[in-house]
């Protein structure tokens, strides 16, 4: 998921729309270790998408979404963007998809932006079934899924093969319609929510001046896919608490990306949201939820 960053006077406008409002929410929550996901682990102390920044949520006691691809000889692994260019600081331009595992574990996932000379040089990309040792009960793995519909048998023997994850503590979110039908029929016993953008859709078009999607579309989008509920771009200005509350009613979940402002997540939460993505839910709401212990792994697959 890219961040999201809501105008302060939008912001402004809507707690203002909240304090008169009377409605009872379709759902009271707050945030907490169940209800917060930490964006690509918690990214703002460690590179997002490594294995350092699963870690430090799952110490901290939260649950955490990463971006999952997959190599060209079909390892699945942890890695946002369809290129190199980014994490290179764009002195690499190759595609993910076009490498095999043995050249991306050569990458350096530890050492680009903000993070360069930093301790977490040498860092790689994580493979998935290193990703889910970290599944604990009671927190989440949102398992965000970037490339085509091919990459679900490849999640399913990774699944398959160890005995932490489940669907008690892991999901899956795609922005793709065609990849949560496919989750759904492979692996029905897991929960799967599509990923949408407040205007426009994923891959299309969504400028500013573009309708919002309603909440019918939402709810025909999710009845069509077999999908559990919705992973939406929260916008105050949109989703109000009718429009939560018409997805709640319908028999679908409903969960935001990637809102870092205390004040407008609690808003989201008074609304109806059954969770909120964040860059660092220690940090952005001040709640610690487990005493702070290493996380002891299997040994990492070795660089070749």
């Amino acid at each position: 998921m890219n961040r999201a960053d809501l105008p302060n006077a939008l912001l402004a406008a809507a707690l203002a729309s909240a304090a008169l409002a009377s409605t009872p929410a379709a759902r009271a929550a707050e945030p907490g270790p169940d209800t917060l996901i930490a964006h690509q682990g918690a990214s703002r102390d460690a590179p997002g998408n490594t294995l350092p920044a699963f870690r430090l949520a799952v110490e901290r006691g939260f649950g955490f979404e990463c971006d999952i691809n997959v190599s060209r000889d079909g390892k699945v692994f942890t890695f946002h963007d369809d290129t190199l260019a980014r994490t290179t600081d764009g002195a690499d331009k190759r595609r993910t998809a076009d490498l095999a595992w043995d050249e991306l574990e050569a990458l350096d996932a530890g050492n680009w932006g903000p993070w360069k000379g930093s301790r977490f040089a040498g860092t790689r990309p994580a493979l998935l079934e290193e990703v889910l040792e970290l599944a604990r009960d009671g927190r989440w793995i949102y398992l965000d899924t970037k490339p085509r519909p091919e990459i679900v048998p490849l999640v399913a023997r990774a699944l398959a093969g160890q005995g932490r994850a489940n669907p008690s503590n892991v999901l899956f979110i795609a922005s793709s319609e065609e990849v949560c039908a496919a989750y759904k029929r492979a692996l029905p016993e897991f929960k799967v929510f599509w990923i949408s953008f407040t205007r426009g859709r994923v891959g299309q078009p969504h400028k500013p001046p573009a309708p919002p999607i309603t909440a019918a579309e939402v709810v025909e989008t999710l009845r069509r896919v077999g999908a559990d509920g919705v992973d939406m771009q929260f916008d105050p200005s949109v989703h109000d608490e009718a429009y939560i509350r018409a997805v709640h009613d319908a028999g679908f979940e409903f969960h935001v990306w990637t809102v870092n402002d205390p004040a407008l997540a609690r808003l989201a939460f008074r609304r109806g949201v059954t969770s909120l993505t964040t860059d660092s839910p220690d940090a952005c709401f001040g709640i610690s939820c487990a005493p702070r212990t290493p996380i002891r792994l299997s040994p990492p697959h070795p660089r070749r």
